[in-house]
């Protein structure tokens, strides 16, 4: 069972919700550790006091706010626990918005929101339906890990997840990034709209959607542990240059279209191609 990280409760106007928040999801990645390569021997950090100069245990160390150069104030874990905040023990929804309303970037780590016992039963389902039913998200203020955050709660199943949310503040404006004005004809962006209707799936459970970089450091390791030969990496296929950005978006249809078993059209030969456009832009011109 997943291990509990807040207790508290949902503030839902009047009603109040006991919760845990557990970890919605796990990490499957492959961990390294240092080592002293030419002895194996295992690299770990000493923890030292820079006037003492001396390693400290954990229970020794504790946090602190660099007030001044001369000044550092010692800050416990009992103060942070305690702030005069009404979303220290409380995840207090602020209103309901619709779910396109929100901006993704927003969105952060995932959380399930378990009712606390039976008595957290009832309204918990109450909240549950009550978002499933309205197509809505809270958007919440809590307390958690040393700071205040806004949270966004939505339905997935029977279960309300909690959402970490960064402030509106906290995004950049992209318009630096964007690329200068251009033009794009109206053939090619329904070029582009094939290529994503070929490319259109109902759910991500396809081999494609796995990781293969873990499965790929796996056979690694067990190579060398075996002492047999590395696995060799397949051959990269190099990127084109685009120069025709139209047939580069129906060779790609082709190729999608390929991949899903579906008929392809048969490929003209270039100088038959480049006689049917310009017959076309004659007829056009006529």
């Amino acid at each position: 069972m997943p291990r509990t990280i807040w207790s508290g409760a949902i503030s839902f106007g009047l009603v109040t919700v006991p919760i845990h928040i557990q970890s919605a999801t796990e990490d499957h990645s492959i961990h390294f550790h240092q080592y002293h390569l030419e002895d194996m021997g295992r690299v770990r950090y000493r923890k030292v006091c820079e006037l003492e100069d001396r390693e400290v245990s954990d229970a020794e160390i504790g946090k602190g706010y660099e007030y001044a150069k001369d000044q550092v104030i010692a800050i416990r874990d009992e103060d942070l626990e305690n702030l005069p905040l009404p979303t220290a023990k409380a995840i207090e929804i602020l209103g309901f918005l619709p779910w396109e309303s929100i901006e993704p970037i927003q969105i952060g780590e995932g959380y399930y929101l378990a009712p606390d016992g039976q008595v957290a039963a009832k309204p918990y389902k109450l909240l549950r339906e009550a978002l499933a039913r309205t197509e809505r998200v809270g958007v919440a203020k809590y307390a958690l890990r040393g700071r205040e955050r806004l949270g966004l709660l939505r339905v997935r199943d029977e279960a309300i997840v909690l959402h970490t949310m960064r402030w509106p503040d906290e995004i950049r404006d992209p318009t630096e990034l964007l690329p200068p004005p251009v033009d794009v004809p109206e053939e090619e962006i329904e070029g582009a709209l094939s290529l994503m209707e070929m490319m259109s799936r109902d759910d991500l459970d396809d081999p494609e959607f796995q990781d293969s970089y873990t499965e790929a450091i796996a056979k690694v390791i067990e190579a060398k542990r075996e002492h047999k030969p590395m696995p060799q990496a397949p051959e990269p296929e190099q990127p084109g240059r685009v120069l025709d950005l139209m047939a580069a978006l129906t060779e790609s249809v082709e190729k999608a279209k390929a991949s899903r078993g579906e008929p392809t059209a048969k490929k003209q030969p270039a100088k038959k191609a480049a006689a049917k456009k310009a017959s076309g832009r004659r007829a056009r011109s006529a």
